[in-house]
């Protein structure tokens, strides 16, 4: 059986909390296969919202996934989600 892992990332405070999230999602880089960003701005660019959902495709098996997760848990106002997908080989 595999799996296909999506990790949601729920951000507050990005402008707080952004660097140490930065910091996990570059100690496992090379298990990211696609990172999507996704937060509120005006047209203008005026208004950029303080929180913010990072959707990540994890490669590497559940352990890499967990390990992931646990890095992001300490860190304030951070809040995760993971879907996994099973499909045969």
């Amino acid at each position: 059986m595999h799996e296909h892992y999506i990790l949601g990332v729920h951000v507050t405070n990005r402008t707080v909390n952004s660097v140490e999230v930065q910091k996990v999602f570059s100690e496992y880089g090379c298990y990211i296969k696609t990172r999507v960003g996704l937060h509120d701005v005006d047209e203008t660019g005026g208004l950029c919202s303080s929180t913010g959902i990072v959707v990540l495709e994890i490669i590497g098996g559940r352990a890499i996934v967990d390990q992931i997760i646990a890095k992001l848990k300490p860190i304030a106002g951070i809040q995760t989600e993971l879907m996994v997908f099973s499909h045969p080989q």
